[in-house]
C-alpha cells in the first residue's frame, strides 16, 4: 500500500488522470481507427484511392493543428482547449458512422486530425506545467507507454469480443472522449488547473506576433525540429515499408509482419519502465545518441535479415531505440521552451510529423528502385544524421544560455 501511495504522490493527480484516460481512450480508438478504411469500403462507394485520401487528410491537418493548438493554449489556457479538442474528436468519430458523403467524411477526417493534435500538444504542455523539470522525462515516457498499452490491449480485446472495426466501436470511442472530457473538466476545476495565466503572468505573456518572432529566431528549436523530421521519417511509419518488404520477399511475410508488430508493442510494455529508469542517469543528449544508434542498428538488422529470428531480434533492437527517443524528444523541447510558451514550442515540434509522410513516400520510392536492404540502410543513415541536428541545437541553446548569463 505504501508503494502505491508513493507512486500517487510522485505526480500531480491531473497527470495521473491524463495517463489513465489515455489508456482507455487509446484502447477504444485502437478498436476503431485502424479499421476505418474497411468501414468506409463497406459503407460507401468510395474507391481505395479516395478512402486513402480521406484518411491521409487527418495527419496532414495534424501538422498544422499541433502548432496552432500550442499557441492557443498559451494564450487562452490549457483546460478550455483540451476539453474542446476532446469534444470535437467525439464528434469526428461519431461522424464516420452517421455520414457517407465524401466531402463530409473528408471534413470529418480533417477535424479528427486537428482535434487529435490539439489534445496531444496541450496535454503534454499541461503535464509539463504540473511536473518538476527533473521528472518530466519519466512522465513523457509513461505517457508513451500508456498509448502503447491501450493499442496493445485494444485490438486483442476487440477481436475476442468480436466488435473490432464495427460501427459501434466508433460510437464507443466518441462516448469515451465525452466521459474523459467530463472527468477532466471536474478535476481541473477542483484543483484549479489549466485556467488562464495569473494576471502577473499575463503581463509577460507574448502575443502571436511576438511568439512567431521568438520561434523564428530560436535556432535550437529549428535544429530539434529538423532532427525530429528525420527520426519520425525512420520510426513514424516504419511499418508501411517493412510490411511491403516482408510481404514480397519473405515466405509467410504477412504472419511475420503481424509477429513483428506484436514484438514491437510488447517490447515497449515490458521494457519501457526499466529502460527509462536506467536512462535517467545520463544526459538527454546521451539518451538521444543511444536511441538513434539502436534504431540505426535495428534498420541494419532488417537489411540483412533472412528469416524470422533475425527480423525479431532486429525489431527488439529498433524498439529499444524508439523507447529512448520518443520521450527524449519531448524532454529536449521542454528544456529549451520558455515557461509561458511551452505549448507553442510543443506545437512547433508537431512539424516533425512531416516525417510520417516522408517515411512511407521516400521509403517506398527507394524500395521500388533499389530494394529493401538499401532502403533500410538509408533509414539507418538518416537516424544517425539526425544526431548532427540535435547536437547543433544543443550547442546553440548552450550558447544562448551563456549570453543570457553575461547580460545578467
Amino acid at each position: 500500500m505504501g508503494r502505491w501511495n508513493r507512486i500517487w504522490a510522485s505526480q500531480h493527480p491531473i497527470v495521473h488522470l491524463l495517463m489513465g484516460g489515455t489508456v482507455f481512450v487509446m484502447l477504444t480508438q485502437s478498436m476503431s481507427l485502424p479499421y476505418l478504411a474497411i468501414l468506409l469500403s463497406q459503407t460507401t462507394a468510395l474507391t481505395p484511392a479516395e478512402i486513402g485520401m480521406i484518411i491521409g487528410a487527418g495527419p496532414l491537418a495534424g501538422m498544422v493543428g499541433g502548432f496552432l493548438g500550442g499557441v492557443l493554449s498559451d494564450l487562452f489556457g490549457r483546460r478550455k482547449l483540451m476539453l474542446l479538442s476532446m469534444l470535437l474528436m467525439a464528434v469526428a468519430y461519431a461522424g464516420f458512422v452517421v455520414t457517407s458523403d465524401p466531402l463530409m467524411l473528408l471534413l470529418n477526417s480533417i477535424l479528427r486530425g486537428l482535434a487529435g493534435t490539439f489534445f496531444g500538444t496541450v496535454s503534454k504542455a499541461l503535464m509539463g506545467d504540473l511536473t518538476p523539470e527533473e521528472k518530466r522525462f519519466r512522465v513523457f515516457a509513461n505517457r508513451y507507454m500508456a498509448i502503447n498499452l491501450g493499442f496493445a490491449i485494444g485490438p486483442m480485446l476487440g477481436a475476442y469480443l468480436g466488435i473490432a472495426g464495427n460501427g459501434s466501436m466508433f460510437w464507443l470511442t466518441a462516448v469515451m472522449y465525452v466521459l474523459f472530457a467530463g472527468l477532466l473538466w471536474y478535476f481541473c476545476r477542483h484543483y484549479g488547473v489549466g485556467d488562464m495565466p495569473a494576471k502577473d503572468e499575463q503581463k509577460n505573456q507574448p502575443g502571436v506576433s511576438q511568439m512567431w518572432k521568438v520561434l523564428s529566431r530560436d535556432g535550437a528549436l529549428l535544429m530539434f525540429v529538423l532532427g525530429g523530421v528525420l527520426l519520425v521519417t525512420v520510426y513514424g511509419q516504419m511499418s508501411v515499408t517493412l510490411s511491403q518488404y516482408v510481404h514480397s520477399e519473405i515466405k509467410g511475410g504477412v504472419a511475420l509482419f503481424s509477429a513483428l508488430m506484436s514484438v514491437n508493442g510488447f517490447t515497449v510494455l515490458l521494457l519501457q519502465i526499466p529502460l527509462t529508469r536506467w536512462a535517467e542517469r545520463f544526459t538527454l543528449f546521451r539518451r538521444m545518441i543511444a536511441g538513434a544508434v539502436l534504431m540505426a542498428a535495428g534498420e541494419v538488422g532488417f537489411a540483412f535479415s533472412l528469416g524470422w529470428t533475425e527480423f525479431i531480434l532486429a525489431m527488439i533492437v529498433f524498439t529499444l531505440g524508439e523507447i529512448l527517443i520518443i520521450p527524449t524528444e519531448y524532454a529536449l523541447i521542454d528544456q529549451i521552451s520558455p515557461p509561458q510558451m511551452r505549448g507553442t514550442y510543443y506545437g512547433a515540434q508537431s512539424f516533425s510529423e512531416l516525417g510520417n509522410f516522408l517515411g512511407p513516400w521516400a521509403g517506398g520510392l527507394i524500395l521500388s528502385i533499389y530494394g529493401g536492404p538499401i532502403m533500410f540502410l538509408v533509414m539507418a543513415v538518416l537516424a544517425l544524421v539526425s544526431l548532427v541536428f540535435y547536437g547543433a541545437g544543443r550547442s546553440l541553446h548552450a550558447k544562448k544560455q551563456k549570453e543570457k548569463a553575461w547580460v545578467v
